[in-house]
């Protein structure tokens, strides 16, 4: 006996959720609704299926195909037109021409259709409905029947005054080949409410069977989610993937529960799941696969399906995530949130109870929604951050990812051209850069390919050889989840915002060249880079008095792959080094604390007598030092160490600051007589300018150093080695000159500021600040007689910066919370 399943609905009621996939393709406890209804069919001895389709018709075809996966025989019927439910049945009429069974492919139930079968033979039927008891029918169709069975009347979503009975029509169909002459071809016909009656008034003998066992059309949001309930509480036999761990608790193949985590069942943990530490998942919570979720965070009641991410801290409750959804830290969703697919919500942004989010929608970090978004949104998030392509390793940034972005990439190059790429040691960098250079390649661009190598060695490489752009794949030094796609222009500097609105523009039309098979581009492996590094680094530099002075160092790689690079460098000081974490380690890396290796090199300094210590970070671009007493020099105290000898040894130098420096460095290359170039406070700002104008320092707030006579980018090791040439050259101490520097006072407010916003605060600034003396290099800087004020909007994240400095640190508090506090006015 064959069996068809209605599988053509689009599941308004259920939107978001079925924006982009058909109603019974939405997951149950991770199983398709249609597959739950296939497994009944085949449990029950239907094995012949007849799929009748229309919306997203493909989605549920590729997912069945013939069926032999799910041990049933699969053909489809599709409507180019909504036909109705006995319309679309009358369009498979061709598969049917003996007795079959017809059932909704969009249903939760284990109605033993075995019986049903069994009544209708034992009746002489045209066709007998499966009935089944409710508590509230006013949604369904009510039949009313007599003392045998035989269906009285139909009454289509009545009203309380016309409930004569609490048994409805569930959809589950027993019919003889001849209901299809209640059925007008090629037009919308609907059963309960067209044929069935027709069928009746014509003396045809129609029956309703009333079922026992379990029957939801989960036809809501709210039926959704009770459905889950029943099938973690049992109500409803259907299949669970994943082996028992505890009563109620299932959990898939692959899945990473730390110890620490609070998991109270009856819940479903999908293959592959990781839940972090400290994590709580509360009861009736079914995690797809691949769900990652962070330190700390609570779910309880709530759907969450495959691919997505919660940051740690994040709190759900009683809500539905859609597939590939991408919460970050602290985001909170209140009871019956529900969001589509590959929603991005940043952190702490909150979701309040009922709002509903349509599909690839942004929500601002910090925003709070109080109302459902489905066409409006702030559009797609900007590839491009500060420092390059930032996100989480296989969550934003995925091999996918990568290659299309480098396809993107490539396109603006000339076909045939060669990039340079390095990565660092982590296997998500590897595994990333590969799929980096398989994207350049298929646009035909060459890459010469370093492998693991320091970024600086890899802007050398560009600039040194054929290659005419450049990129590297590494950890976030702030965060070791996530990875950083950095690319570099022909001149080995980060490419600037022009290029990359051009790469952008190409990544979402997917607009890539895609040259012939003889053109796809090759790749090579450089030799004798680091060599080449090394000399040129050693050419730039004086060193014939550090030579001489019995230098004695101490020296921290960070495990990373300024281990490379130093070792022959430190040769050609001929000095006494002392290595700590002397070799490149993944899994050191991503334990790695900065502070507590400054502290440790510290203590080294001090128990060996060393002139000198540092910590390069992983990445070989900063740096952290540490004097000969031992004392770890503050960012700002770095800075004007080096500002103070580099212009007392180069007579007119000039010094490119970010334009948040202290004042102290300011006074410093006044009194030398060395000229100041203003920057904004980007990295990449200070790069350009460090190429252009011919400048012989520029200095970053964060340990980031640049001398352009060798390389106009930051690069720890020649900070280091032009820092020994300097101190060496006028023999001076470190510590002396630490203790000669005065005191920086610099505070810093952030205001949460909405992106619609941010232009008409700074408009407001700089219109209440007519008459006061302005520097407006980069956001607002108002200058007072005894510091400054700098207000900046972010570039990434809905705040607005504002930095002060003065006299005292109470004194910069006060300034900074004083221009905090009429940014905030300005807003309300």
């Amino acid at each position: 006996m064959k069996a068809v399943i209605m599988a053509g609905g689009e599941g308004t009621r259920l939107r978001p959720l079925t924006s982009n996939q058909p109603k019974p393709m939405l997951p149950m406890a991770n199983i398709p609704m249609m597959e739950h209804v296939v497994n009944l069919l085949r449990t029950h001895g239907f094995e012949d299926i007849v799929v009748t389709v229309a919306f997203m018709a493909n989605a549920i075809r590729t997912y069945f195909g013939d069926g032999s996966e799910f041990g049933v025989r699969m053909v489809y019927a599709t409507e180019s037109t909504p036909l109705g439910t006995a319309g679309s049945v009358r369009n498979a009429m061709d598969e049917l021409d003996e007795r079959f069974l017809v059932i909704s492919g969009d249903v939760l139930t284990d109605i033993d259709l075995g019986k049903v079968v069994d009544f209708h033979d034992g009746h002489d039927a045209l066709a007998t409905l499966a009935l089944k008891a409710v508590e509230n029918p006013l949604e369904f169709g009510i039949v009313i029947t007599n003392e045998d069975g035989s269906i009285e009347r139909f009454l289509e979503k009545p009203t309380w005054g016309q409930v004569f009975s609490d048994t409805i029509n569930t959809g589950i169909y027993v019919l003889e080949p001849e209901i299809f002459d209640f059925i007008p071809e090629g037009q919308p016909v609907d059963f309960s409410g067209e044929s069935f009656p027709a069928a009746l008034a014509a003396g045809k003998g129609l029956y309703g069977y009333v079922c026992e066992g379990y029957w939801e059309d989960v036809g809501t949001l709210e039926a959704y989610l009770s459905s889950h309930q029943d099938i973690l509480d049992r109500k409803v036999q259907v299949d669970i993937e994943g082996f028992p761990l505890s009563p109620g608790v299932w959990v898939g193949k692959g899945a990473e529960i730390d110890p620490s985590v609070t998991l109270t069942g009856p819940a479903v943990i999908g293959d592959n799941c990781v839940v972090g530490p400290g994590a709580h998942l509360g009861a009736y919570v079914t995690l797809g696969r691949n769900v990652r979720i962070g330190d700390n965070a609570v779910v309880e009641r709530s759907v969450v399906h495959d691919n997505t991410y919660l940051g740690s801290g994040v709190r759900i409750e009683g809500s539905v995530l859609g597939r590939g959804s991408d919460l970050r830290q602290g985001v909170r969703c209140e009871e019956g949130v529900v969001l589509g697919d590959e929603c991005f919500v940043g952190a702490h942004a909150e979701i309040s109870a009922g709002v509903k989010i349509y599909p690839f929608k942004t929500v601002e970090a910090g925003a709070i929604v109080n109302s459902s978004i489905v066409w409006e949104s702030r559009g797609a998030r900007s590839l491009f951050g500060r420092d390059g392509v930032r996100g989480l390793a296989n969550v934003d940034i995925s091999p996918e990812l990568a290659v299309r972005l480098s396809m993107a990439w490539a396109s603006t190059l000339e076909k045939g051209a060669t990039v340079t790429s390095s990565r660092d040691t982590s296997r998500a960098a590897r595994v990333l850069k590969r799929a980096i250079m398989v994207g350049c390649n298929a646009a035909g661009v060459n890459v010469d390919d370093l492998e693991a190598a320091t970024v600086p060695v890899t802007r050398f490489q560009i600039t040194s050889s054929t290659s005419t752009a450049g990129v590297t794949v590494r950890l976030d030094p702030s965060d070791p989840q996530s990875v950083v796609l950095r690319f570099f222009d022909e001149e080995g500097i980060d490419i600037d915002e022009a290029t990359q609105r051009k790469i952008e523009r190409l990544y979402h039309r997917e607009d890539f060249r895609r040259v012939l098979a003889r053109e796809i581009g090759d790749l090579g492996f450089p030799p004798r880079t680091l060599e080449h590094y090394t000399a040129a680094l050693i050419d730039s530099v004086d060193l014939s008095a550090a030579k001489s002075a019995g230098l004695k160092l101490v020296l921290d790689y960070s495990f990373g792959t300024a281990s490379f690079v130093m070792p022959t460098l430190l040769a050609k000081l001929e000095a006494e080094v002392l290595v700590v974490n002397p070799y490149a380690n993944t899994a050191n890396v991503l334990a790695f604390d900065r502070q507590a290796a400054a502290a440790r090199v510290a203590e080294l300094v001090r128990a060996s007598g060393a002139h000198l210590g540092a910590v390069l970070d992983p990445g070989g671009e900063f740096v952290d030092i540490v004097d000969d007493l031992g004392h770890t020099l503050s960012h700002d105290e770095a800075l004007l160490v080096l500002v103070t000898l580099v212009t007392e040894s180069v007579p007119g130098a000039r010094i490119a600051l970010p334009v948040a420096a202290s004042g102290a460095a300011e006074k410093i290359c006044q009194d030398a007589g060395a000229e100041i170039v203003w920057t904004k406070l980007s990295a990449s700002s200070l790069m350009d300018v460090a190429r252009s104008q011919k400048v012989t320092l520029a200095a970053s707030q964060s340990g980031g150093f640049i001398f352009p006579k060798f390389l106009p980018a930051f690069d720890g090791a020649a900070t280091l080695v032009n820092l020994i040439a300097l101190l060496t050259s006028t023999g001076r101490k470190l510590s002396e000159l630490v203790a000669a520097m005065p005191p920086v006072r610099i505070a810093h407010q952030s205001v949460h500021t909405p992106w619609d916003q941010k232009g008409m605060l700074m408009r407001t600034l700089v219109e209440r600040s007519q008459g006061r003396e302005l520097v407006l290099v980069d956001g607002v800087k108002v200058l007072e007689d005894d510091g400054w004020a700098l207000v900046l909007p972010d570039p990434e994240e809905p705040v607005t910066h504002v930095w002060a400095e003065a006299p005292s640190a109470a004194q910069a508090e006060s300034r900074a919370q004083e221009y905090a506090t009429r940014l905030e006015q300005l807003l309300h």
